[in-house]
C-alpha cells in the first residue's frame, strides 16, 4: 500500500525522478479521522479455518443498498467451539456519518445444506450455531443471505468525473462492512465474486475471469481466485472502465483499467507495468496469480495491493507524473503481503518494508546505482524525522490499538533500511536467494519476523539474531559524531566515532571514504560501543574523510577533522 501525497511531496517526487513516491507515509492521521472506525484488531477465532468464500452481490444505480449471498466453507480444528464467529458490521451501531438506520448489514437467513441454522447477529459479530455441533475435523458450509448499505469497505459514490463507482477498499479490516468474513490477515481463503450490476459497468476482481455477460440491462460477472487470500485484499471494482492489455509476461496478461476520460494518460502510466513484473519474476519467482490488473479507483490510498487487481488512486493515475515507483511497490506486494502475508499487524514491515525496498531495487535495476542511493538517502531522512517525534517506537510495534496507527515511516522506510543493511551483511546474491526461499517456504501462508530471520539464517549460514534484535526490536538508530586526523609518521588516519543517541550503542560496520591526491579509497570500521577508534592506512594526507559514502548504514552523523 502507498499513502496519499501532499503537493510538496509530489514536488519531492518530481525532483527525485519518481523515487521519493513511497518515502513519506503522510496525512494518515487527518485522513483516518474523517473515515469510519475499522473496528478492533482482534485475533481470529481459534479453531476455525475458512477454506473458501463465494460472494454473490447485487448492485444498483437507484440505491446504495447491496444484496448479498455469502457461501462460506470452513474447517473446524478444535472440539471446544459452540459457535462459528464471522465479522459483519450490523445495523445496531453507528459506523459512519450516515444515521444508524441507514448503514450496516442485516442478516435475513443462514442455512447449511438447505436447512435453517440458528444464528445471532449482534455487536458486529455473526454467530452461527449448527444443529450438529462443531467437532474437530469437520467441514461446514454456510449460506448467508444479507443486505444493507455499507458505511465503509465497499465505497459507493462518484469519481472525479462525477460518474458512479463501487470499489472495495478493505485494508486493514474493513471487509466486515460489506462481507461476512474472518476479518484478519492470518485467515486466508480462496474467493469468488459473482456480481450483478447495471450493464453499462465493467467489473474487475481477484483472480481469473470465469463469466462476463449481459442480459436485460444487467451485467453478470464472475471472478475467482484459486490462491488463498487475506480479506484485506479481496475486492471488486465496478465502474465505466476503458480496458487495455499492456502486455503479457510469461503468459500473464497485464491489464490497465482506467476511466474513459483518462484513457490516454492512464494507459501510458499503467502501461509501464510489464517490465516491472518481469524483473520481479526473474528475481523472486513466478507471478502467483492469473492476471495483473492495474486499476484506477477511488481508493483512499495512493495505491492498494489487492491481489491481481491493484487499485491506484484516480489522482495518481491521471496526474501525468511518473508512477514507476508506485507500480513497483504495489506489484511487489503480490509476492509479499498477498501471497506471503505477515502473521499479524506488528510484522507489517514484512509487507510494506519489503515492497518499499523492492521498489528501490527495481529503480537500481532500471536507472542505476545512483537511483537507489538517492532513494535510500531520502528514506533515511524520513526515518530520522519520524524517530525524533516517536523515540520509543521499534520496527515491530506491539503497542498499537488500531492497525491504522502503524501506517507510518517505521514499517515502510525503516523496514526498507533493515533489508538494505541485511543485504550488505549477507551479500546481494544471498539476499535475493533468501527472499526466494522465504517466498517458497511461506507461499499462501503467513510469517513473522522470526520466520523471516530463520529463512535468512538458513540461506546465509549466519547467526542473525543480534542483527534482527538490534534493528527490529529496538527503537532508534546510531547518531554518530566523527573526527579524524592524519598521523603522518605512521602513514595512518586515526578515526574516532562517538554515538550520541540516548539509546544504548549500536554495533555494526561503518564504511569510511578517504579522499587524497591519488583518488578515493574506502575502508570498513567495526563500531562496537559508545566510542570507537580505528587506524586505517593513509600514506598521504587526505583532503577529506567521510562516513558511509555508499549509503549502507541507517544512521545520522557528522564528520570533521580533529583540531
Amino acid at each position: 500500500m502507498s499513502l496519499l501525497q501532499s503537493s510538496w511531496q509530489r514536488a519531492l517526487l518530481h525532483a527525485f525522478g519518481g523515487s521519493a513516491l513511497l518515502l513519506v507515509p503522510l496525512l494518515w492521521g487527518g485522513l483516518a479521522a474523517a473515515q469510519p472506525a475499522p473496528g478492533p484488531a482482534a485475533k481470529p477465532q481459534p479453531g476455525i479455518d475458512v477454506q473458501e468464500y463465494d460472494f454473490a452481490l447485487a448492485l444498483s444505480d437507484t440505491t446504495d443498498r447491496i444484496e448479498g449471498t455469502a457461501t462460506v466453507r470452513l474447517r473446524v480444528t478444535t472440539d471446544t467451539l459452540t459457535a462459528v464467529r464471522l465479522d459483519l458490521i450490523g445495523r445496531d451501531g453507528s459506523h459512519g456519518a450516515a444515521p444508524v438506520s441507514q448503514t450496516g448489514m442485516r442478516v435475513a437467513s443462514v442455512t447449511s445444506e438447505g436447512q435453517e441454522v440458528s444464528y445471532r447477529h449482534a455487536d458486529d459479530i455473526l454467530r452461527i450455531v449448527p444443529p450438529t455441533g462443531l467437532t474437530a475435523g469437520q467441514s461446514h458450509t454456510f449460506r448467508i443471505e444479507y443486505a444493507g448499505v455499507p458505511a465503509d469497505g465497499l465505497i459507493i459514490g462518484t469519481n472525479q468525473h462525477g460518474d458512479r463507482t463501487f470499489f472495495g477498499d478493505n485494508w486493514p479490516n474493513r471487509a466486515r462492512h460489506w462481507l461476512p468474513v474472518v476479518d484478519h490477515l492470518s485467515d486466508k481463503a480462496t474467493v469468488s465474486f459473482r456480481v450483478t450490476a447495471p450493464a453499462q459497468y465493467k467489473v474487475v476482481g481477484n483472480g481469473a475471469l470465469v463469466q462476463d455477460s449481459t442480459s436485460q440491462g444487467l451485467r453478470y460477472t464472475h471472478w475467482h481466485s484459486d490462491v488463498p487470500l487475506p480479506p484485506k485484499v479481496m475486492v471488486i471494482g465496478v465502474s465505466d472502465f476503458a480496458v487495455d492489455t499492456a502486455g503479457t509476461v510469461d503468459g500473464v496478461p497485464v491489464q490497465s483499467w482506467v476511466y474513459p476520460e483518462n484513457r490516454r494518460v492512464g494507459f501510458r502510466d499503467l502501461g509501464q507495468a510489464p517490465p516491472i513484473l518481469r524483473f520481479f519474476e526473474e528475481n523472486l519467482g513466478p507471478y502467483p496469480y492469473e492476471k495483473l490488473a492495474n486499476v484506477q479507483s477511488t481508493t483512499r490510498y495512493g495505491g492498494m495491493e489487492n491481489a491481481a487487481a491493484i487499485f491506484y488512486s484516480e489522482q495518481a493515475v491521471a496526474d501525468g507524473e511518473d508512477s514507476t515507483p508506485l507500480l513497483a511497490h504495489e506489484i511487489a506486494h503480490q509476492w509479499y503481503g498477498n501471497t506471503v502475508t505477515e502473521a499479524d499487524w506488528p510484522h507489517l514491515w514484512l509487507s510494506e518494508g519489503v515492497a518499499t525496498y523492492l521498489t528501490g531495487l527495481y529503480l537500481e535495476h532500471a536507472r542505476g546505482d545512483a537511483a537507489l542511493r538517492r532513494y535510500m538517502e531520502t528514506a533515511r531522512e524520513q526515518v530520522a524525522q519520524f524517530h525524533a517525534q516517536n523515540p520509543h517506537t521499534p520496527l515491530v510495534d506491539t503497542t498499537f490499538s488500531d492497525p491504522n496507527e502503524l501506517l507510518n515511516t517505521n514499517p515502510y522506510q525503516k523496514g526498507a533500511w533493515v533489508l538494505h543493511m541485511l543485504r550488505q551483511q549477507v551479500g546481494t546474491g544471498t539476499f535475493w536467494e533468501g527472499l526466494r526461499a522465504y517466498y517458497d517456504r511461506y507461499r499462501n501462508g503467513n510469517a513473522s519476523t522470526r520466520d523471516f530471520r530463520a529463512v535468512m539464517e538458513d540461506v546465509s549460514g549466519e547467526d542473525l539474531k543480534a542483527f534482527f534484535a538490534q534493528w527490529t526490536r529496538r527503537p532508534g538508530h546510531p547518531v554518530i559524531e566523527g573526527t579524524w586526523r592524519h598521523d603522518a609518521a605512521a602513514g595512518e588516519c586515526v578515526v574516532s566515532l562517538r554515538q550520541t543517541q540516548e539509546e544504548a550503542p549500536f554495533r555494526g560496520p561503518v564504511e569510511i571514504a578517504i579522499d587524497d591526491a591519488s583518488g578515493t579509497t574506502t575502508r570498513m570500521i567495526s563500531m562496537e560501543g559508545r566510542r570507537t577508534q580505528a587506524r586505517v592506512p593513509c600514506p598521504q594526507a587526505p583532503s577529506a574523510v567521510t562516513l558511509d559514502p555508499n549509503t549502507r548504514l541507517l544512521a545520522e552523523w557528522s564528520m570533521r577533522r580533529a583540531e
